[in-house]
This record gives structure tokens, C-alpha cells and sequence, in this order.
């Protein structure tokens, strides 16, 4: 179900029939909200018996299909104005559940948010560690520096705020032939305190969409895996 955020940012949101285990926030991909999420969030909020909402990356702008114009207006992105939705996200799903019967006995289903992301909002999930919003972060192939193209004064650099927050919280899904995460990357990551699952084989975005050439079906479904075991973890 489509919903707005008070910051006027669009997200979509799911609540499982049955009892709740915990709120997640989905950051997507560069190309935003889309079937593929709607999908995504409905799935999620069935299988892991969670309140799953997916908020759009780029409120306000009509960027259509192709990946020029999303690049050209990441640096236009803002990273306070970028984490307040999803922190208004965890919001929405708190609300979810307790209107859905989890305040109610089962409060964790209510207070127990967690957070994760894909590409560039795998990126937005180590940035996200500043903040003590979310108990948990998986980042799925997100960004460990801010490529060169996407420089700005509104970008924070995501090691930068790892340092100031929780590092600890965080499980980063890599596949080690993907360049946006080279291995120096990497290593500084594993080196800040973030625990990271490699994929030998795996390239950019190997996990979240069927479609893409670069899909590796077994390898995706053991990272999905471990990041519910990850989210779920005392």
C-alpha cells in the first residue's frame, strides 16, 4: 500500500497477517520505488512476519527509467533530508504495528526497527549507523565511498559516520567482483567494526532483482538469509 511520510516522501508499506516480529525500512536502488519493491515489501512482510515499508530515494523529482539522470541527481541529495525518511519510515512501521495488535503484549514487534538496503541505499544504510533509529542494518552492495561523481556538501562520506555511531549493528552483503565495493573498500569497512559477508563471485547487485544478468539465485538467497538472521539477532 502506497503511503506518505510527513516529510511528503512516498513509501510503500506491508503488515503480515499473522503476529510480528519486528519492523523493517527498505532504502532501494537508484532507480527507487517500482514493482520490483511492491513486490519486494509484500514478500518480505509474509515470509519474515515483519511491518516492511520501502521509502523512495528521490521525492519530488520524475527521473524516469534510465540511469543517467538518477546519477547526475544523487549529489542533489541531501544526507540529513535522506535519513530523516527513513527514520519517518521506521515511524510509519512502529505505527503499523501497534494499530495491527503488536503494541499489545508483543510490544518488540512495535519497537524493534530495523533497516535495509540495496546499492545506493545499501550506502544510505551505513549512514544510517550514525543514529541509534534502527537495531539492525543489512547493506546489500552499498557504496563504502561516495564515488567520485556523486561528490557533494550534502554527502557525507559513509565511513565518517560509521565512526560516529554503530558500526557493530551493521552486516554489509559484498560480492567481490562488484567495483562500486573495491577491496580496499572493503577492507576499511571490516576494519571500522561492520561484520561482511563476501560472495567470491558475485558482481553489483547480485541479490535484490531477478532480472539482472548479474542475479545469482543460490548465492542470493543465502545472503537474504543471513540478513533475517542478522535483523532477528538478540
Amino acid at each position: 500500500m502506497r503511503t506518505t511520510l510527513p516529510s511528503g516522501t512516498t513509501a510503500e508499506i506491508a503488515t503480515p497477517a499473522g503476529p510480528i516480529e519486528m519492523g523493517l525500512v527498505i532504502a532501494p536502488d537508484i532507480f527507487g520505488l517500482r514493482p520490483l519493491y511492491d513486490d519486494l515489501v509484500a514478500r518480505l512482510a509474509a515470509e519474515w512476519s515483519m511491518v516492511v515499508c520501502a521509502v523512495e530515494p528521490f521525492p519530488g523529482l520524475e527521473l524516469g527509467p534510465e540511469i543517467e539522470p538518477r546519477f547526475a541527481a544523487v549529489p542533489m541529495l541531501d544526507d540529513d533530508s535522506h535519513l530523516r525518511d527513513l527514520f519517518e519510515g521506521a515511524d510509519a512501521v512502529a505505527a503499523a504495528a501497534v494499530a495491527a495488535g503488536a503494541g499489545a503484549g508483543a510490544g518488540a514487534g512495535a519497537e524493534r526497527i530495523g533497516l535495509l538496503g540495496f546499492c545506493l541505499g545499501g550506502m544510505y544504510c551505513h549512514k544510517a549507523a550514525r543514529s541509534d533509529r534502527f537495531a539492525r542494518i543489512v547493506s546489500f552492495y552499498g557504496m563504502i565511498r561516495v564515488p567520485d561523481a556523486w561528490h557533494s556538501p550534502t554527502q557525507g562520506q559513509p565511513l565518517d559516520h560509521l565512526a560516529t555511531g554503530h558500526p557493530d549493528r551493521d552486516l554489509a552483503i559484498i560480492g567481490e567482483r562488484d567495483s562500486y565495493t573495491p577491496p580496499d573498500d572493503v577492507a576499511a569497512l571490516a576494519a571500522a567494526g561492520v561484520t561482511v559477508v563476501r560472495y567470491p563471485e558475485a558482481e553489483h547487485g547480485f541479490a535484490h532483482d531477478p532480472s539482472r544478468p548479474a542475479h545469482r539465485a543460490a548465492d542470493a538467497h543465502d545472503a537474504f538469509t543471513r540478513a533475517r538472521d542478522w535483523l532477528t539477532a538478540p
